[in-house]
C-alpha cells in the first residue's frame, strides 16, 4: 500500500501524490492554486480576517500588509536543516544528515493529521521564466495561506506548470506544514521544526516554521539546495549571488554576479544608486543566480526568482533609496514595527524613533530599552515588476553572459577593500575561504566570524567540497570565463569606526573591476591576489584620512598568516574529497609567508 514515505512522487504521479498527502495530513479540504490576482486578494482578505496580515495605512503604503510571526519563528534554522542523500558523505562535514528513510518515517509521524481542520493549497510553480531553458518546475504543498501569498510574489505560480508535469516534465516535489492542526493561532507554528531535502528524490518536506526560506520552498530550499545538487548533475551552477548590469557612461553593459552572506548587503549592491556621474545600474536579481554555459562559450545567469525577500533592519533613504520605493506599494512586512498612523518602521530606516511605535512582538514599544522595535531578521516580500531600478529584460529566458564574479563579507579587518584573483582556481579558493561575522539572519552569536563557503554554507545541497570540485572543473571547458574579485565594505580603524563609506560609492569599486575586465588599469600583485593602485579607485574626493586611505588596501602578515591558518583547518575537515587544486592554492600563499 501506497503512503508518503515509501514513494516517489515523481513515479506515482502529480495527483496521486496529492491525495496521499491529503489523506495522510487528514486536510479538510484541498485547493489546487491558480496564480491569480483574486486568488491572492482573497488569501489576502482570509488573514486580515483571522488576524495574520495586519492592513497597514493605505494611503501611506497601498496594498501592503504586516505579518507579526510566534518569537520561536523567527530565521532559519539551520540545525534542523538536513540533506539526507542516501550516504553520508554526499552530504558533507557542514550539513546535518539523516538517512532519508530514517528522516521520511519520523517526518511521516509529525505529517500524520498535521492539517487536520486546515487547508490544503497546492502550488504549482516555475523558478525562473517558464520557457528559460534554466527554469526548474516545483510543487508546494502547504496548510498556510501566510506561504501562498508569499509565493505569489517570489516564484510564478502558473496552472500550466501542472500541465507540464503531468506531460512528463521533471519536477521538484515539496511538502510544508506549519504542524498546528485545528489551531486558531494568528500564527501558526510547532516547536518541533524539520527541512528535509532528499537530493536522490527531488523532495523537500518541511515541518513545523512558517517563516521565509523554512517554508517558501522555492527559495533556498529547491533553489539552492537541490537546485545545486541538479546543477552539478546537469554542468550547470546554482549560488547565493546577485545578478546586476552596469552602464558605463559610454553605454557599455557589464553583468556581474555577487554572493555575499544574507544581510551583507547583496540587496544594496543588486539597487545601487552609483555616486560616479553617467555611471547606471539596472537589476536583475539581488539572492539566487542560476549560472549554466552557453553556445557562445560563455557563463549566462538568470534570477529564478519573481521578487525580492529582503532583510529590513538597516535598509534607508541612505542605504538604498530604490528598495525604499519599491517598498511603498504592494509589499508584505513580517516582524517591523508599527508606527501609530499605521505605516512600518525599523532600526536604521531614520535616525529619529517615531513616537507611539507598536514592536514587531504587538507590544508598545518603551524608547531606550536593549530589544529593537523590529526584529533584526524582520523581512519585506515584494514583486521585481516594482523595483525601479529593475532592467526592462530582467526575466529574458535566455539570460545574461557575466564579465565578473565578486565575493564578500562582513570582515572588520585583515581583507582589503578589493582584490582580484590570479586565475580560476584561485577565485575558487576566495571563494572557499570566505568568512564573515555573523548577522540576525540565521541562528548563532550575531558578530562571531564564521566560515561561510561562497556564501553557501547553510544552502549547498551536497558535499561543499565536491561542490569546489565542480567549480573547478569549469575551467577544463573550453570557456571564456569571468573575471573573480573579493570586497570588504566593512572595514573598521582604530576607533571602530567604518573607513570606507560604502552604499552608493561601491560604484567606484565596481568601476575599477570594469577596468580590470577591459585591461585599462594595472594591479599591485600580493599574496592575497592583485590589488588595485589607490589613485584609480578615485577616491580623492571622499575626503578620507590618510591612515584611512591606506587602510583600504592595508594587508599585514601577522594577520594573512592567521587567516590562512584558520583556513588551513577549515579545509582540512574535508579530507579525501577536498580538490586538489584548492590545496595547491593554500600551499603556495603558506609557502610565501614561511619564506618571508
Amino acid at each position: 500500500m501506497n503512503d508518503i514515505k515509501s514513494v516517489s512522487p515523481q513515479q506515482i504521479g502529480l495527483d496521486e501524490w496529492v491525495r496521499l498527502v491529503a489523506e495522510h495530513t487528514k486536510a479538510d479540504r484541498v485547493i489546487w492554486c491558480d496564480g491569480s490576482q483574486k486568488e491572492y486578494d482573497s488569501l489576502i482578505a482570509d488573514l486580515v480576517a483571522k488576524g495574520t496580515l495586519i492592513k497597514l495605512n493605505q494611503e501611506k503604503r497601498p496594498d501592503s500588509y504586516l505579518a507579526r510571526t510566534d518569537p520561536s519563528d523567527v530565521a532559519r534554522v539551520e540545525e534542523r536543516t538536513f540533506i539526507c542523500s542516501a550516504n553520508r558523505e554526499d552530504a558533507g562535514p557542514t550539513n546535518p544528515w539523516m538517512a532519508p528513510d530514517q528522516m521520511k518515517s519520523l517526518m511521516a509521524e509529525l505529517f500524520e493529521g498535521a492539517m487536520q481542520g486546515r487547508t490544503m493549497y497546492v502550488i504549482p510553480f516555475s523558478m525562473g521564466p517558464i520557457d528559460s531553458p534554466l527554469a526548474r518546475y516545483g510543487v508546494e504543498i502547504t496548510d498556510s495561506e501566510y506561504v501562498v501569498v508569499n509565493m505569489h510574489i517570489m516564484t510564478r505560480v502558473l496552472p500550466e506548470v501542472f500541465n507540464r508535469i503531468r506531460n512528463g516534465n521533471g519536477w521538484v516535489a515539496t511538502i510544508h506544514s506549519v504542524g498546528a492542526p485545528n489551531s486558531d493561532a494568528t500564527w501558526p507554528c510547532n516547536k518541533e521544526k524539520y527541512i528535509s531535502h532528499f537530493p536522490e528524490t527531488l523532495e523537500v518536506w518541511s515541518f513545523g516554521s512558517g517563516y521565509g526560506g523554512n517554508a517558501l520552498l522555492g527559495k533556498k530550499c529547491m533553489s539552492l539546495r537541490i537546485g545545486s545538487h541538479l546543477a552539478r548533475k546537469e554542468g550547470w551552477l546554482a549560488e547565493h549571488m546577485l545578478i546586476m548590469r552596469l552602464i558605463s557612461p559610454e553605454g557599455k553593459r557589464y553583468h556581474i554576479s555577487a554572493a555575499f552572506p544574507s544581510a551583507c548587503g547583496k540587496t544594496n549592491l543588486a539597487m545601487l544608486k552609483p555616486s560616479l556621474d553617467g555611471w547606471k545600474v539596472e537589476t536583475i536579481g539581488d539572492d539566487i543566480a542560476w549560472i549554466s554555459p552557453n553556445a557562445n562559450g560563455r557563463l549566462r545567469a538568470i534570477n529564478p526568482e519573481n521578487g525580492f525577500f529582503g532583510v529590513a533592519p538597516g535598509t534607508s533613504e541612505k542605504s538604498n533609496p530604490v528598495a525604499m520605493q519599491m517598498l511603498a506599494k504592494e509589499t508584505l512586512f513580517t516582524n517591523v514595527a508599527m508606527t501609530s498612523d499605521g505605516d512600518v518602521w525599523w532600526e536604521g530606516m531614520t535616525r529619529e524613533i517615531p513616537e507611539g511605535l507598536t514592536d514587531w512582538r504587538g507590544e508598545k514599544y518603551q524608547a531606550g530599552r536593549a530589544l529593537p522595535a523590529a526584529h533584526p531578521n524582520a523581512r519585506f516580500t515584494s514583486p521585481a515588476r516594482n523595483c525601479p531600478t529593475i532592467a526592462a529584460d530582467w526575466d529574458d529566458p535566455e539570460g545574461f553572459e557575466l564579465d565578473a564574479i565578486i565575493f564578500g563579507g562582513r570582515r572588520s579587518s585583515g581583507i582589503p577593500l578589493i582584490t582580484e584573483s590570479e586565475s580560476w582556481s584561485h577565485g575558487v579558493f576566495m571563494g572557499a575561504s570566505m568568512a564573515s561575522e555573523q548577522t540576525a539572519a540565521a541562528e548563532g552569536t550575531v558578530g562571531e566570524l564564521r566560515r561561510d563557503p561562497f556564501a553557501m554554507l547553510p544552502f549547498c545541497g551536497y558535499n561543499m567540497a565536491d561542490y569546489w570540485g565542480h567549480w573547478l572543473g569549469f575551467s577544463d571547458k573550453d570557456l571564456k570565463l569571468p573575471k573573480i574579485f573579493r570586497v570588504n565594505w566593512f572595514l573598521k580603524n582604530s576607533e571602530s569606526k567604518f573607513v570606507w563609506p560604502g552604499f552608493s560609492e561601491n560604484a567606484r569599486a565596481l568601476k575599477w573591476i570594469v577596468g580590470r575586465v577591459e585591461g585599462q588599469v594595472e594591479i599591485k600583485r600580493t599574496p592575497l591576489g592583485g590589488l588595485p593602485l589607490l589613485a584609480d579607485l578615485g577616491i580623492a574626493e571622499l575626503n578620507l584620512s590618510e591612515e584611512d586611505e591606506a587602510y583600504l588596501l592595508h594587508w599585514s602578515k601577522s594577520e594573512v598568516g592567521k587567516e590562512l591558518e584558520a583556513v588551513q583547518e577549515y579545509l582540512g575537515k574535508f579530507g579525501d574529497h577536498l580538490p586538489e587544486e584548492l590545496a595547491i592554492e593554500l600551499e603556495k600563499r603558506l609557502a610565501f609567508f614561511d619564506k618571508n
